[in-house]
């Protein structure tokens, strides 16, 4: 009977150490991490999806009708001003220039002999001028039908690169038929939206921060070798969208970039006094963003916040936060509404400077 008490009050001796020694942990385990929002100046990179556009990209089309007889290019081909590309069976156009010269000559005998017997006197000066007037006309037409034969040959208006052909060879085609496009890719017009808030940031820094230089991040999640300069600014805004577009102007030594691919454009703008939290001490319920503020009496209460941008592990916050404001930095899942806490106060620029060190 002696042992079995002894051995009881051992096992209640040993309970009541190991419930202490957990209310100790557990007390040291609530003491949490809080910090401040910390206002300073910065900048910020903001991405905007942009649409990649040649300088120069054409449709060429046939100016007479006919059949194709001869494509001297080929698809994806680098051509050169003036080069030749298509030609339509000019049998047509050549009669008609064989013709139109045959009755210009004949009209300039009789121009001739009218002449001869203007100046003798034999004819009047107005019968003259009518020979003169019908060897002008004739000439013309001669123009005309060069200007017709002509037509039948399609040129590079520029250096440029060939798109796919609409046609083939032997195919019959109207005036006006699409044959191919022609891109210029030596630069690249890079045309992104920005919003009215992005616009007001840029127009009233760009002289002084000298903001006109862009990167844009291609499709494939890399930086384009080549950094752009916005050029072009439209006149006004897109009232649906709150929009207004920009222009970029990017070099294309190696061809790289090619009409109608996509990227994001990538604009920095400066930030004055700022107000910074970590990313890690928000939460988000219903889309909206909060954090959880330690009120005078160290208990926990959620505020929701607006968010002016977003940067790598940090948000710049619009509303809803003061710079004094405590805000808790760890634990965020462990606290309920209203619960007073323990913790300790961490300087904010510390933990923006050390933010690997507080992650969860």
């Amino acid at each position: 009977m002696n042992r079995m008490l002894v051995f009881m009050s051992l096992c209640a001796l040993l309970c009541l150490a190991s419930c202490a020694k957990k209310e100790e942990e557990k007390e040291e385990e609530t003491k949490y991490l809080v910090t401040s929002p910390l206002r300073k100046d910065t900048t910020i990179t903001n991405d905007f999806v942009a649409q990649i556009h040649s300088i120069q990209h054409i449709e060429l089309r046939a100016l007479e009708k006919g059949y194709l007889q001869k494509i001297f290019v080929d698809e994806g081909q680098y051509v050169k001003k003036g080069q030749l590309m298509f030609k339509i069976l000019p049998i047509q156009y050549q009669a008609e220039l064989l013709k139109a010269q045959a009755e210009a000559n004949y009209v300039d005998v009789e121009y001739k002999n009218t002449k001869l017997l203007a100046d003798s006197n034999i004819v009047s000066k107005n019968e003259l001028a009518l020979a003169r007037a019908k060897l002008d006309k004739a000439k013309a037409e001669v123009s005309v039908a060069q200007i017709h034969l002509g037509f039948t040959e399609v040129r590079a208006p520029f250096d440029g690169i060939m798109d796919h052909f609409q046609v083939r060879l032997g195919s019959l085609v109207n005036e006006g038929d699409l044959l191919t496009t022609l891109s210029d890719n030596s630069k690249m017009w890079v045309y992104f939206n920005v919003p009215e808030a992005e616009y007001l940031n840029y127009k009233t820094h760009a002289q002084e921060e000298n903001l006109k230089n862009v990167n844009l991040l291609m499709a494939n999640q890399r930086l384009y070798n080549q950094s752009g300069v916005v050029q072009t600014i439209e006149a006004d805004f897109n009232n649906e969208t709150g929009n207004i577009a920009f222009r970029a102007t990017f070099p294309n030594p190696n061809g790289l970039l090619r009409h109608g691919e996509t990227g994001n454009i990538q604009m920095t703008l400066p930030m004055r006094n700022a107000l910074i939290i970590p990313q890690k001490a928000t939460f988000e319920v219903l889309e909206k963003k909060y954090v959880y503020v330690i009120d005078k009496d160290s208990k926990v209460r959620s505020r929701e916040i607006t968010i002016a941008a977003e940067m790598p592990h940090i948000f710049v916050v619009r509303s809803g936060l003061n710079q004094d404001d405590k805000i808790l930095l760890e634990g965020l899942r462990q606290v309920k509404e209203n619960e007073k806490i323990q913790y300790k106060f961490v300087q904010p620029a510390s933990v923006i400077a050390n933010l690997s060190l507080y992650a969860e």
